[in-house]
């Protein structure tokens, strides 16, 4: 008798640790779908929204009216070359959070939208102007941007583009790209005096991967490009460009 009761115990115990199995198995199915399913709309609507905007005939040109129509946080175009994947609409924000998980057409969705910090004029008028983008594990929006890890990557595509509603096309030059904490200096936006902004420059060429040689002086402006690591919650991959035309 008690060798079928410990043979029935034994039994329930299989099937409620089967049922346990199942359970968790069907849960991480449910949530690889839905991650899956955001990246798919994530990537439809920025692929929907270059269809729109973009044409490449020619030149390369931006139609903000239309993007003005769908977003009015618009203020500019991101385009690299190489990743070319990085070509992306960029807004400007009351803060920094709105956009972390909205698209640009307003969906909720871990894509979020590429901005710039809200302490930032927005114009690219300030010394040094922050754009802020998730590093999707697709390599879509900003996941592509550690590449710039390694000095023959950059070596090999130093510049990108920013286009803004006024019509024009900034082109930039990266010389600095690395990890940083989230609460370090690099992120400092306003510069007392000239001599404080070339320490600064001084601080995030010493803090890079690696030395480009390009001249960056007190007057020169640049764009940093922030986005997350696989490492945690505090590294931050980071990367500095000055502009060399306009």
């Amino acid at each position: 008798m008690k060798r079928k009761q410990r043979k029935r115990k034994g039994s329930v115990l299989t099937w409620i640790i089967l049922a346990a199995a199942v359970c968790v198995l069907s849960f991480s199915a449910f949530q690889l779908y839905k991650i899956l399913s955001s990246y798919k709309k994530g990537t439809d609507e920025y692929k929907k929204i270059q269809d729109l905007v973009i044409n490449q005939e020619e030149e390369f040109t931006v139609d903000f009216e239309k993007l003005r129509e769908m977003n009015p946080d618009v203020v500019a175009w991101i385009r690299f070359e190489e990743p070319e994947v990085i070509s992306y609409p960029v807004v400007h924000s009351k803060d920094n959070q709105e956009y972390l998980t909205k698209t640009f057409g307003y969906v909720e969705n871990s894509y979020g939208t590429l901005f710039v910090d809200m302490e930032n004029a927005g114009d690219f008028s300030d010394k040094n102007t922050f754009i802020y983008g998730h590093r999707m594990n697709n390599g879509s929006m900003f996941g592509k941007l550690e590449e710039y890890a390694e000095k023959s990557f950059c070596e090999e595509h130093p510049y990108f583009y920013i286009y803004t509603p006024d019509g024009y096309e900034r082109k930039y030059k990266v010389f600095s790209a690395g990890v940083v904490k989230s609460t370090s200096d690099s992120y400092k936006k306003v510069y007392n005096s000239e001599e404080e902004y070339v320490r600064y420059i001084e601080k995030i060429r010493a803090e890079s991967n690696y030395q480009i040689d390009i001249n960056v002086t007190a007057q020169s402006q640049i764009v940093s490009l922030s986005t997350c690591t696989a490492a945690g919650n505090e590294d931050r991959f980071l990367i500095h460009a000055v502009r060399v035309s306009e």
